[in-house]
C-alpha cells in the first residue's frame, strides 16, 4: 500500500505553483533586505556629511576656550591701565594693548567666536552662570546686574558661560528693621 502525498495527488501544475510562490517570496524578501540596505548607507553618508560639517566648524573649540584667558588678561590689563593712565601718563602701552584686545576679538569672530552680551538682561542659565545674587542694584529680579567674566559661543554652541551676579528681589526695608 503506497500513500500518495498531496504533491503528488495535485500534479505538476500545483508543484510549480508552489515552487512559483517560493520564488516570488524569496524576491520580496532579498527586495527588501536591499531597500533596508540602501536606506541604511544613505544613513551613514548623512551622518558622515554632519560629522565632517561639525569637525570643521568646531575643531577650534578647545583652542578658542584656552585663547580666552589671554583676552582676559588683556581686559583686566586695560581696565588696570586705564585708572593709572592720568597718574602715569602711559597712553601708549595701554594702546597698544587695547589694539592687541581689538584685533585678537575680529580674529574670534572671524572663526565664529562671540562674546555673549549679559549685562541687562534676563538670566539664562543655558549661558549664564550665575556666581552670586545682589539686592543693591536698580535692575529686575532675574537680571544681570554685572558680569563677572565674559561669557562666548562659538557658532550656536556655547564655549564658556558668562560668569555674573544676579539681581534678586529687594527685601522690604520693615523686615529687616524688625527684632
Amino acid at each position: 500500500m503506497t500513500t500518495n502525498t498531496m504533491d503528488e495527488d495535485a500534479g505538476p501544475s500545483v508543484a510549480g505553483e508552489a515552487q512559483d510562490n517560493d520564488n516570488a517570496s524569496e524576491i520580496a524578501s532579498l527586495r527588501e533586505r536591499l531597500m533596508r540596505a540602501l536606506a541604511e548607507t544613505e544613513n551613514t553618508r548623512r551622518q558622515g556629511e554632519r560629522r565632517a560639517q561639525d569637525a570643521g566648524q568646531y575643531a577650534i573649540t578647545n583652542f578658542a576656550r584656552e585663547l580666552l584667558q589671554v583676552v582676559d588678561n588683556l581686559r583686566r590689563a586695560i581696565e588696570a591701565g586705564a585708572a593709572d593712565r592720568e597718574a602715569s601718563g602711559i597712553d601708549g602701552l595701554i594702546e597698544g594693548v587695547t589694539a592687541t584686545d581689538r584685533i585678537l576679538t575680529q580674529i574670534l569672530n572671524h572663526f565664529g567666536v562671540e562674546e555673549i552680551k549679559a549685562l541687562h538682561q534676563p538670566f539664562d542659565p543655558k549661558k549664564h552662570e550665575a556666581v552670586m545674587e545682589t539686592d543693591e542694584t536698580d535692575q529686575p529680579p532675574g537680571s544681570v546686574a554685572q558680569v563677572l567674566e565674559n561669557g562666548y559661543m562659538l557658532h550656536d554652541r556655547l564655549l564658556r558661560p558668562a560668569r555674573v551676579v544676579v539681581a534678586k528681589p529687594r527685601q522690604p526695608s520693615s523686615q529687616a528693621e524688625q527684632p
